[in-house]
């Protein structure tokens, strides 16, 4: 899957469903992209990934056949450089509350002269450092990178906190934004309602976005932790788009557990 077909899925009004990563892996990677997934996100903020083992596991996703993401551990410029560099094609920015916060993340991951956005005069404040590295192969495909791949990048804003719900419309109408992803605990735990996704204060903050996105054509999205392919099915149904499903250590975990003997606790 590329990243040009996730988005030819969305103006499709069809979802887009991937996956996440916590165990640096690279084969637990590959394995989680062959099955089935359009993208595979690396979990840069509670994952245990380091920055000199980014471009095998980035390099196993493609392998799979799924797009590689970076969910960062903050949207800072080293952190999406380093992303970036090692060959993430769709970068989640945690924590999103404001429209300058967005700004300054999708400034940090855009080259110079890729901001098309802008009304003509207006200079960014700061771009994505350019030079050689594996994405562009080192220098070797600099230009064909620069021009063709870069431009791509998915962006995917992940509203997590009550402060984020009351700026959203702001930073929906981002026009470089492609998605914004809810992250579900730490939204609840922001309004003291750590997991409470059934509580009905919850809920009216999760009809609210999908209001707000509805209105402003965006594409809302959350993640699915705990997988259940019922929640998924009621997700889609209700206009979600853009959607984690799992993550590898849950999956692991689900899976591998010993089961209960009789006679043994």
């Amino acid at each position: 899957m590329t990243v040009h077909e996730i988005r030819a899925l969305l103006a499709a009004d069809k979802p887009t469903v991937g996956t996440w990563l916590q165990l640096p892996s690279p084969d637990v990677a590959e394995l989680m992209a062959r099955a089935g997934y359009d993208w595979v996100a690396v979990d840069m903020e509670h994952g245990s990934f380091g920055r000199t083992g980014l471009p095998d596991i980035f390099r196993a996703i493609e392998c799979g056949g799924a797009a590689p993401f970076a969910r960062l551990g903050e949207a800072s410029k080293t952190q999406i450089k380093a992303a970036l560099e090692a060959g993430a094609q769709g970068l989640i920015f945690p924590m999103i509350e404001s429209r300058a916060q967005l700004d300054r993340a999708i400034d940090l991951s855009v080259y110079p002269g890729q901001d098309n956005w802008r009304a003509a005069g207006e200079t960014a404040p700061e771009y994505r450092g350019v030079g050689f590295c594996r994405a562009n192969a080192f220098g070797k495909d600099f230009d064909a990178y620069r021009e063709q791949r870069a431009p791509e990048l998915f962006l995917v804003a992940q509203i997590e906190h009550i402060r984020a719900v009351e700026q959203l419309e702001a930073i929906v109408s981002h026009p470089r934004l492609d998605a914004i992803m809810v992250g579900p605990y730490d939204l609840s735990g922001s309004m003291g309602l750590t997991g409470c996704f059934g509580h009905p204060d919850f809920q009216a903050v999760m009809a609210r976005i999908a209001a707000v996105c509805a209105r402003c054509g965006a594409r809302m999205g959350l993640h699915i932790v705990q997988p259940d392919p019922e929640e998924l099915a009621r997700q889609t149904a209700a206009g979600s788009r853009f959607i984690a499903y799992g993550i590898d250590s849950v999956f692991l975990w689900g899976a591998a557990e010993r089961p209960r003997q009789e006679g043994r606790q």
